[in-house]
């Protein structure tokens, strides 16, 4: 069996049930929990914008887990409740199918993601997380404004957003590619990321981070009224 993670998206245009996802954020925990054949998972909000902004989106939040293998994915979103919950107050969800081709570093102490494909030439999804040092997260969010302008006109990006657990302290970036050759270019050439990159790597910005790379393997629902992976076949 190959593990599968899931990363599901729902938008909540009524406050009432934007305050429920909100209350959600500590109430699914226990319900999560007791999901059968799920292993690690994580319940985040998102930021205004892009995504990538300290100030939170209060109508957008996420699910993040990780199945044995697809079907059993498939089946579980499909039928436990707390997923139905989710689906019924949504005014629109959106959920990929990942299969993990490489990851490193750790999430809360754990290595959630245990990558056994190969790496191949089509689409990438790529999740990166990290723990932010207090001492450090002016000088962090003073690097965002300008990388999330550069992610945000890059034509090569099919979805973007930036989540977290924690408000400016626990950060999640994930995006979706064309290709490996896409994500390079943007990651490591492209100015205000490449500078960022080597910030942190010089001052040690990061309590704990995470790397992860995955072959997509498709999603049901829909996020602005389509699928975001209708665009791969225009690339």
């Amino acid at each position: 069996m190959s593990q599968t993670t899931t990363i599901s998206f729902f938008r909540f245009d009524r406050w009432r049930d934007r305050a429920w996802a909100l209350a959600m954020m500590g109430g699914a925990r226990l319900a999560m929990a007791r999901v059968p054949d799920l292993g690690f998972w994580k319940l985040c909000g998102s930021g205004t914008g892009e995504g990538f902004t300290p100030v939170p989106n209060t109508g957008v939040y996420v699910i993040l887990c990780t199945w044995p293998d697809e079907d059993t994915a498939h089946a579980r979103l499909a039928d436990i409740p707390i997923f139905n919950r989710y689906r019924a107050r949504a005014s629109e969800d959106w959920t990929v199918f990942l299969s993990p081709t490489s990851a490193r570093g750790a999430w809360s102490g754990q290595t959630p993601f245990s990558p056994v494909s190969e790496p191949n030439p089509g689409p990438i999804a790529a999740l990166t997380r990290a723990t932010i040092k207090p001492s450090i997260l002016a000088k962090f969010w003073g690097r965002v404004p300008d990388i999330s302008a550069m992610i945000g006109s890059d034509q090569n990006v099919v979805f973007k957003i930036g989540i977290g657990e924690v408000p400016m302290l626990h950060q999640v970036t994930f995006s979706i590619w064309p290709g490996t050759t896409e994500m390079a270019q943007f990651a490591r050439h492209n100015g205000p990321h490449a500078a960022a990159i080597q910030a942190v790597r010089d001052g040690a910005w990061f309590r704990e981070e995470l790397y992860a790379r995955f072959a997509i393997l498709g999603d049901t629902g829909t996020w602005g009224g389509t699928s975001p992976l209708r665009q791969l076949d225009d690339t």
